[in-house]
């Protein structure tokens, strides 16, 4: 087993394809029947988990270019071309088209299509209902066939499928074009020869719909805005200076810039304060002298003006909350306020302040802003999403997995994966279980997921939030826990139970019950908000926790000195009960056990070497007590 582990790692560090690795694991498998397989599977499992990361990454990738390129084409009609190419291109497609909604005829009609050599199917029209596409602007949902010809479940029509035979189409997938509750069109990508659609490939080409309508739209109102500035007098000082700083954003996107520069951009321009706030109301970016409480003292500039994980005061303006509630730019009490939102989800709201009003064109300068802050923060979240996705998914499996006998040996498919996002699951970690009620969870795990310098594991699990973080202290990661994700909140308070230290890649079941036992302690001894550990607790986690662990909380206290009188054939647990039973008389003990006290005196010497020096404190003497009685009565029982 070494040396097939061995010649397949190397094959692995190479970046070797698949096939390789198959044909490298048979011949060894050959040589070594008996572990060969086992070895072949895992480094095959590898394998896929990380080309799965990497097209990810390479999807993800590949939409943020897209993005770009759309951001620098003010034509509809390049925006149209330039989507079609770009989904021929991601899904690897023969042939990608895109139709449009008619709202005057009710259908839809074919605008742009990349790799078609059909005439009769470039000027094809889909009544409502009609086709794969049809159905698609029907019901707004995406359909996919495989073999689209012989498929019954859409109406087929003599126009439509002589149109597609035409083209020589076969698999065909087509999904909605939405902003909102506003149906733009249809995007396709479809084969000439048969072809089963994946659930990842449709979602990849929903993904690149949605980025499509939200820049169709947005292209259709800059066409709409830039016909409206062209019949004004082109003397208008805010015209131009709309105009001038929209490229300055479009400049600022595809340099490959983020909030803060667009931040930046804005206050420069219009000579004011200038902020972000996320959909929760904290900062994102600031620029100039931004109030930290409003209508009193300015903050420096800085993101970070308001508590960590807490609602920035500017959330309350007036403006922004009128503007929250409108979608349109807002003004109170000399404050301006845009809710940015793409594909009619809101993603933040872009402030300013300190000057004394706005005219028309710098009130499009502010709304081009917040368009381009969409498109960025849209990007953004769909980054974090997908990392987050994979890293729960990594938690949820290291969750079920129950140390044993069967399973002591580490996973390295897991751990293979952890390294691909910066983890180390083989040094030693702390789980610790978030009880708090069900509308803070998802903030408690967005605050959670940025500690640890981004090497933390977060997932709402069960009735709560489970961390994984690195670190050896459960106790100390437990009370920092609360301070940094629970703070003040209308809606409770946050307990958190803590397990560790543990090396993730074995498991972490066990861990995970003995850390939930630990936050319901906590809470029915009127402890909630606070955090802490099994050890922490000591036997009253034992007895108000839910779903007792007898045998952890011996090991904790007892551990040593159970395995030494296991591995030596002797009786210190015996001589200690007798100890105590004497009133902590070693004469009395030794009287009891019927050998000489100098006996006594040295077995005391070894359990103060197992159990440490202040094995006789009162706090340690009672646990020792209390689980050597447990002890006694589970031997006796099982007897």
């Amino acid at each position: 087993m070494p040396r097939t582990a061995l010649e397949l790692l190397r094959l692995l560090a190479a970046d070797a394809p698949a096939e390789q690795i198959e044909e490298k694991a048979r011949a060894l498998a050959a040589a070594d029947p008996d572990d060969g397989d086992a070895a072949r599977d895992l480094a095959l499992r590898v394998r896929a988990g990380l080309d799965a990361f990497r097209r990810r990454e390479a999807e993800l990738s590949a939409l943020v270019d897209t993005a770009r390129d759309l951001a620098s084409l003010p034509d509809p009609g390049d925006v149209l071309d330039a989507i079609v190419r770009r989904a021929r291109t991601l899904l690897r497609a023969d042939v990608a088209y895109l139709t449009l909604h008619d709202p005057e005829r009710g259908d839809t009609y074919m605008r742009a299509t990349a790799g078609s050599v059909s005439a009769r199917f470039q000027a094809l029209r889909l009544p409502l209902g009609a086709g794969l596409g049809g159905l698609v602007a029907q019901t707004r949902r995406p359909y996919w066939s495989a073999d689209y010809p012989a498929d019954e479940q859409f109406r087929h029509t003599n126009e439509i499928d002589a149109a597609v035979d035409d083209e020589g189409l076969i698999g065909i997938c087509g999904t909605p074009l939405l902003v909102g509750d506003e149906f733009v069109g249809v995007l396709f990508a479809s084969n000439r020869t048969r072809r089963r659609f994946h659930h990842d490939e449709v979602a990849l080409l929903g993904s690149l719909a949605a980025l499509a309508a939200v820049s169709l739209v947005q292209s259709r109102r800059a066409a709409a805005t830039a016909a409206t500035l062209a019949a004004l007098s082109t003397a208008h000082e805010g015209i131009a200076q709309a105009a001038a700083a929209h490229d300055r954003f479009v400049g600022v996107v595809l340099a490959g810039g983020g909030v803060d520069d667009i931040t930046a951009v804005l206050g420069e321009v219009l000579a004011c304060w200038v902020a972000v706030l996320d959909v929760d109301g904290s900062r994102l970016a600031a620029h100039g002298p931004v109030p930290d409480r409003l209508g009193r003292n300015p903050s420096n500039g800085s993101a970070n003006g308001s508590a960590e994980g807490f609602a920035d005061p500017l959330a309350d303006a007036p403006a922004v909350r009128r503007s929250a509630e409108t979608g349109r730019l807002a003004e109170a009490d000399g404050m301006w306020a845009v809710a940015v939102t793409a594909a009619g989800q809101r993603l933040g709201t872009l402030v300013l302040g300190g000057r004394g009003g706005l005219d028309a064109g710098q009130g499009r300068t502010v709304e081009r802003a917040a368009m381009v802050t969409a498109v960025v923060l849209a990007f953004r979240l769909r980054a974090a999403e997908t990392d987050q996705r994979v890293r729960t998914d990594l938690l949820t499996e290291l969750l079920s997995r129950i140390p044993g006998a069967e399973q002591t040996a580490v996973d390295r498919g897991l751990v293979e994966r952890g390294r691909v996002l910066g983890l180390r699951l083989q040094t030693p970690h702390v789980l610790a279980v978030c009880r708090c009620d069900e509308p803070r969870r998802r903030g408690i795990a967005l605050a959670a997921g940025a500690l640890g310098d981004g090497r933390a594991l977060v997932a709402e699990h069960g009735d709560g939030v489970v961390v994984l973080l690195p670190g050896r202290d459960a106790s100390a990661a437990a009370t920092d826990l609360v301070r940094r994700v629970g703070g003040p909140a209308a809606s409770g308070t946050v307990t958190v139970g803590a397990s560790g230290p543990l090396t993730p890649a074995r498991g972490l079941a066990t861990a995970y019950a003995e850390a939930g036992r630990t936050a319901d302690a906590l809470v029915a001894l009127g402890l909630a908000g606070t955090g802490g550990s099994a050890r922490d607790l000591g036997f009253a986690g034992l007895v108000l926790g839910a779903g007792a662990d007898v045998e952890g909380y011996l090991a904790r206290v007892l551990g040593p000195l159970l395995d030494y009188d296991v591995r030596r054939g002797s009786d210190l647990a015996g001589t200690l009960a007798a100890y105590f039973s004497a009133g902590a008389s070693p004469r009395r003990a030794a009287s009891a056990l019927h050998v000489h006290v100098n006996t006594v005196s040295q077995r005391l010497d070894r359990v103060a070497s197992l159990l440490g020096d202040d094995w006789q404190s009162p706090e340690r003497a009672l646990e020792i007590q209390l689980a050597l009685r447990l002890h006694r009565l589970r031997t006796t029982r099982q007897g």
